[in-house]
Parts: structure tokens; C-alpha cells; sequence
């Protein structure tokens, strides 16, 4: 069963979608890894500042129809997807990142993401939980490609948020 790592953000009620988005993963895969939670200032545009981090599931529905999956999740969060710009704030924006060690890139489905590689934020979290895993492409290890990023210019702290939603995360898996 392939392992499917997702990138998760958000900056627009953050502290709701982020652990309302870890529960329903849960309950639709099971057993799910959860990294640590990162906040980072917008990028490419001016906005609140995000919260972000990377869930693993264990599946075996394919790329495709997790890429599915991922779109209605954000958009019953209220994500609205604008194709003319990327660069905006989101009630949720999910990202597969990895699915297993597969290379595709056709139909919408880009993986390994090129995320992985251009942005902290991404890596870092994935290093969190998949550090000794090898890039698909690249054959590096994440922790190495970590120690290999630029972090002259990081502007990246852990976080935790409310207490409540701090039990979820008090541990590096959830059941």
C-alpha cells in the first residue's frame, strides 16, 4: 500500500481548518503521521501568515483520485481555487506531494512536487517525518536535501496551536 505524503496550509482560519482537515484525514485513512506545524509569512503576495505541515496516509486509491479527493476537501473547507493567480490566501490548500516512490506527471497528478525541493516550509515538515526517505528523483535522502537548502533568508517557526487542537499534536501519529 503506497504511502502519500500531503502537503497542508492554510492562512485564513487557520486554527479551525488545519485540525478539522487532520481529523477528517483521519477518519478517511485510519492511522495518519502528522509533522510538526510550521508558521511562515505569505509568500508572493501580502496576507496573514500561514500554518503549515505534511500528513502521510497509507492508501490504495491511486494519484488521480487522491488529487480528487484533496480538491473536494478544500473546497468543503471553502477553498476557492482562482487558476489565473496562485498567489493568494486560502482557507486550505492540500498538495500531494509523494505517492510512494511513483514518478507521474500527466492529468493534473505532479509527483514528486517540485514543492519539495523549492520551498522550507514543504521540506522541512517532510524531513519531520520522512527524513530518511529518498527523493524519487533525485536520490537523496530528505534530511540530506535539507541540509543542502538555502537558509540564509528562513523565516520559519514551530507552532502550536490551541489547546484543544494541541492534543492532536502532541504526538507524531495520530490513531
Amino acid at each position: 500500500m503506497p504511502k502519500i505524503y500531503i502537503g497542508v496550509g492554510s492562512n485564513i482560519d487557520k486554527h479551525v481548518h488545519i485540525p478539522q482537515v487532520i481529523n477528517e484525514l483521519a477518519e478517511e485513512f485510519g492511522r495518519i503521521d502528522v509533522s510538526p506545524i510550521y508558521e511562515t509569512p505569505a509568500e508572493g503576495f501580502s496576507g496573514e501568515n500561514f500554518f503549515n505541515l505534511v500528513i502521510a496516509v497509507e492508501s490504495e486509491i491511486s494519484a488521480y483520485e487522491m488529487r480528487r479527493y484533496l480538491r473536494q476537501l478544500e473546497a468543503q473547507h471553502g477553498r476557492v481555487r482562482d487558476s489565473k493567480n496562485q498567489f493568494i490566501s486560502r482557507t486550505l490548500d492540500l498538495d500531494q506531494l509523494l505517492y510512494g516512490s511513483s514518478q507521474i506527471n500527466q492529468d493534473g497528478v505532479h509527483v514528486p512536487s517540485s514543492d519539495i525541493t523549492n520551498y522550507a516550509f514543504v521540506l522541512k515538515p517532510l524531513v519531520d517525518i520522512a527524513g530518511d526517505m529518498t527523493h524519487p528523483i533525485l536520490r537523496l535522502t530528505f534530511t540530506q536535501l535539507w541540509d543542502r537548502f538555502d537558509k540564509q533568508a528562513l523565516n520559519m517557526k514551530q507552532v502550536q496551536i490551541d489547546a484543544q487542537a494541541k492534543q492532536k499534536f502532541a504526538s507524531p501519529s495520530v490513531p
